[in-house]
């Protein structure tokens, strides 16, 4: 497969201190819908940023669509289209002449906008709302407007920065339903950020774990769901005293055991073998089960695996609390 992206060493330091994306180097090709997944503040916005040619690397380099980020810069911006995570149309326009205005950036004539903008407005489905202001458009027809603006220029290469934050889950995966579109039916290459997991393990085909500006690990998300192993088990004991790792490592079918927060967290080769035998391992000690659960590998679970941690949000930078706050009022308004 021919590379779309081609990314060394990027590297972007804000105030020679906050180092927001460190040193990554990763590939996308030509025809995949490629995922960012991590927390706020991981990093994600930043790289689009800079392969959107909208901020400068620090250091690294990087090719989009065969041309240069910081020496071809003009030619980057044609050959893509952008949907940012904030809403950019004006609300004081309708949906038709927004789209329109976008031609007029990329310098695209008017009769060929013209049509465009029927094809793009019938395709996201705002044939109907067209002529009317985006003021009256909610959250869901906003994004939608948004999609068909990135789309105006015919770009090879499509990049969506949270594409469904502030969405309902039926408008979600109506936009899940446009992505998909976009690479089965016009072959369209999608780089994509997201903290959703079920939004990355549904529509993407590869997928980077980002976190703290480094990219932890990229794979199909059934190659990294199968890079941890084996089922999981989560138990959780009353008494924080004794540690019951050694003991529960003896059991039949369990590889693996963490002392977590209160828990254990245990990978296994039978899940529903090892599950009992744990229970009655402990109870036969004199301690006390509070829960159990018992799961196959999941991407939060790869992400925890990876990280040390859940994906969360409370990491969030301020410009990016501020971002998300205003795309989720814009969202629901």
């Amino acid at each position: 497969m021919r590379k779309i992206i081609e990314v060394k060493g990027l590297t972007k330091v804000f105030n020679d201190r906050l180092k927001a994306v460190d040193n990554v180097t990763f590939d996308v090709y030509e025809g995949e819908v490629f995922g960012f997944l991590g927390p706020n503040g991981a990093g994600k916005t930043t790289t689009i940023k800079m392969l959107t040619t909208l901020l400068k690397p620090t250091s690294g380099t990087a090719t989009v669509c065969g041309f240069d980020i910081a020496k071809q810069a003009n030619k980057v911006r044609a050959s893509i289209g952008v949907v940012p995570q904030e809403y950019t149309a004006d609300e004081d326009m309708t949906g038709y002449e927004n789209i329109m205005f976008c031609a007029s950036l990329y310098g695209i004539p008017k009769d060929v906008a013209k049509r465009r903008a029927d094809e793009l407005l019938q395709l996201v489905g705002l044939k109907d709302s067209a002529n009317k202001k985006v003021m009256n458009y909610s959250g869901g027809m906003r994004r939608r407007l948004e999609l068909a603006c990135g789309l105006i220029n015919h770009p090879r290469l499509l990049f969506l920065d949270e594409p469904t934050l502030g969405l309902d889950v039926q408008t979600r995966a109506a936009v899940w339903e446009y992505i998909r579109k976009l690479k089965n039916d016009y072959g369209m290459t999608l780089f994509m950020t997201t903290h959703y997991l079920e939004e990355a393990d549904s529509i993407c085909d590869r997928i980077a774990i980002i976190d703290h500006g480094k990219i932890i690990k990229v794979g199909t998300p059934q190659e990294l769901k199968s890079s941890i192993g084996g089922d999981v088990i989560e138990v959780g004991v009353l008494e924080k005293e004794p540690d019951l790792s050694q003991m529960i490592m003896n059991i039949s079918y369990v590889k693996e055991v963490k002392r977590l927060d209160g828990y254990y967290r245990i990978k296994s080769d039978s899940g529903e073998q090892a599950a009992p035998a744990i229970i009655d391992l402990i109870r036969s000690r004199g301690y006390h089960v509070t829960r159990i659960s018992l799961s196959k590998p999941s991407l939060d679970q790869v992400y925890l695996e990876y990280t040390g941690r859940n994906l969360r949000d409370e990491q969030a930078d301020s410009s990016d609390i501020l971002a998300q706050r205003f795309t989720l009022r814009r969202a629901r308004a």
